[in-house]
Formats: structure tokens, sequence, C-alpha cells
């Protein structure tokens, strides 16, 4: 196995939740690279592993079997910056403005107020929204608010930004202005991008495409699936 310009690399990973009769394994067998100019849709229904898969690749999960390893990215605790995740739902602080909660993340990583702001700034520009800075989420439509979430994670300036189906809660139109704003966005930071779908139209938008089946991961091309 060689790691190159790998980001992440799974090797042979399993994740089961519980034990004995009631256990259920969410990923089994997985291994696979992410390279660092990767742009990869992992398409599958719901209950597939997905979402479970993202987070043993963000290391928010840790493997019951094997291993996951960030060869090009910074040690641990530093490389949580360096991961940016957009979730299913914006999951936004109602108490702060879009702006806060867009510089939330660089506000608790020490960042100075000054430099909070003006990443803050730059990434909702990106996306579109610097006209609604002082909004509050409560009067963000859902595609305003899945924005501003894109907006957050770009504010950290990630080299691997793992989107969990960014657009499930989104008409087909403003979904595709979603995609269209995170493939943008990471080509503008130059990070890799993963994205969860069960939308052939949003897997479409990205060139390599990975299937999850009952927690296992398939490529129809091969593309860097280790056996």
């Amino acid at each position: 196995m060689s790691s190159g310009d790998a980001l992440v690399i799974c090797d042979g990973v399993s994740r089961v939740f519980g034990s004995g009769p009631d256990a259920v394994v969410a990923v089994h067998g997985t291994s696979c690279v992410i390279d660092a100019d990767a742009r990869v849709a992992i398409i599958g229904p719901s209950g597939s592993g997905k979402s479970t898969l993202l987070h043993l690749l963000a290391g928010l999960e840790q493997p019951t079997v094997g291993s996951v390893s960030w060869p090009g990215l910074l040690p641990a605790p530093d490389r949580a910056f360096q991961i940016g995740v957009v979730f299913q739902s914006p999951s936004l602080v109602p108490a702060l403005t879009v702006a806060e909660n867009t510089a939330l993340p660089l506000v608790l990583g020490g960042a100075t107020d000054d430099e909070s702001k003006t990443e803050a700034v730059e990434a909702l520009a990106a996306v579109g929204l610097d006209d609604l800075a002082g909004k509050l989420p409560e009067e963000l439509s859902g595609g305003q608010g899945q924005r501003v979430a894109v907006a957050r994670v770009l504010a950290q300036r990630p080299r691997l930004v793992l989107a969990d189906e960014p657009t499930g809660q989104l008409d087909r139109a403003t979904g595709q202005r979603l995609i269209e704003v995170l493939l943008t966005a990471a080509t503008r930071i130059g990070a890799a991008l993963v994205v969860s779908t069960h939308d052939p139209a949003v897997a479409d938008r990205l060139d390599i495409h990975w299937y999850m089946h009952q927690g296992r991961l398939h490529t129809s091309s091969g593309d860097r699936i280790l056996p």
C-alpha cells in the first residue's frame, strides 16, 4: 500500500456498535485512500454506513477493527483543524449571528478576533452570503443555513472537507447550488472533498464514485480501493 499524496488511509476498517446478538456492523472490512486532490462521492441508501465511514475518516469514530491513518495531515490534536465536516443539518448556534457562527471554530481554536472576523467574511462571501452576516439562524432558509454551515467549515481552510448528505434536506435546485459552492470552495482552498449522498445528480458532480451497501465499500472503477 503506497500513501503517495494520501491525506487519509483506511486499512481493513470495521466499526461495530453494540455487542453480542444485538451488535450492528455499520462498516465492514473497508480499505480506501483519500488523496489530496480527491473529489469523491460515496453513494448509498440511508443506513448503508456512509455516515459512519465519514466519521471514521474524520476521526470522530474509532474503528473496532483495522486502522485509520492521516499521513498527509498534522498529528492530533492539530489535525482536527485540517478536517472540516459538513453535517446533514446546519447545527448552527441559535443565539449567534451568521458571522459569529462562521467564526466560531476559529475562536475556539484560539484565533484572534480580527483573524476570525476576516476569515468569516471571506468564507461567507465565497458562499454568497456576506450580505446576511448579521442575521440569526432563525431568519435563514434551509438552503441558506446549510451554506452557512459550509462557510463555517471553509473558514478553517481545512485540507479535507467531508460532507455528509449535505443536500438531503434541500430541494433539487438548492442542492445543486450547494454542491457547486462546495466544489468551487474546495478548489479555492486546495482541499480534498468527499460527499456522501443518495442522489445520483449530486454524485455526478464529483469525479470518483464509491458505493456503500450493507456496510461494505465498493467501486465500479477500482480507483484507489485496496483489496
